[in-house]
């Protein structure tokens, strides 16, 4: 169980997302920061990362990894698909 509340990861997530963006850019590819709920970081793949075969390895070994090691090892992420901002409960 991850020891922080959702408002808690917030900031330090947010400072992970843009420590991972560069190397999403240097492929044409962007991140943003969705939301945290229930300890699942919510992010949204943008640019050349859409529809990209190599994206849910980004997401894993990219962007969870470094979330894992720089926060908590049991944090999730999770992609929000492009129009499913609002719907974030259904995913």
């Amino acid at each position: 169980m991850i020891p922080f509340t959702d408002e808690e990861l917030m900031d330090p997530v947010k400072v992970v997302i843009d420590k991972v963006r560069p190397s999403l850019a240097l492929d044409g590819g962007d991140i943003d920061f969705v939301t945290v709920k229930n300890g699942a970081v919510y992010v949204q793949l943008k640019g050349a990362c859409v529809g990209c075969g190599s994206s849910g390895t980004t997401l894993k070994y990219g962007v969870e990894r470094q979330l894992r090691m720089d926060i908590h090892p049991e944090i999730t992420v999770v992609n929000v698909p492009l129009g499913m901002e609002n719907d974030i409960d259904n995913l």
